[in-house]
């Protein structure tokens, strides 16, 4: 059973760059080590990304990975380790080691990151569309 939130929404929200190579192969990363699909998705730039942003009043996040997890949101680094921690493998032990590190240190390589993404990866002209077997994790 999918853990709900007392608002219906799914109680783990990851709110990606629709049009980010780099946060598309995020995504399917997370598909296949989430066996459990405790984790949605929608784009940032979607209109369910904007009205969860909004309810939060983070409308200016479009540049940051965003969770939001039992009515609370998350960017940058603290996204990321929290999502590390719901997937299968090493990866919970791995997010636990990264956040000892300070915030500060972690967002600013999150930064880097973000900033070359679309020169590393590319951009897409459309925001993903998931495949039938996936559709049920992405929010519309």
């Amino acid at each position: 059973m999918k853990p709900i939130h007392a608002s219906g929404e799914p109680a783990s929200i990851l709110l990606f760059d629709g049009v980010c190579h780099l946060c598309h192969g995020a995504v399917q990363f997370i598909l296949q080590r989430d066996p459990k699909g405790c984790i949605h998705f929608a784009s940032l730039q979607s209109e369910k990304g904007r009205e969860l942003l909004a309810a939060f009043h983070h409308e200016n996040h479009l540049q940051s990975v965003v969770l939001i997890e039992n009515g609370t949101l998350y960017t940058k680094s603290d996204a990321i380790l929290r999502v590390g921690r719901k997937l299968r493998g090493g990866w919970p032990a791995l997010s636990f080691v990264a956040g000892l590190l300070p915030r500060s240190l972690r967002d600013m390589g999150y930064d880097f990151i973000a900033r070359n993404r679309y020169r590393w990866m590319g951009k897409a002209e459309h925001c993903m569309l998931p495949t039938p077997d996936i559709r049920s994790r992405f929010l519309e």
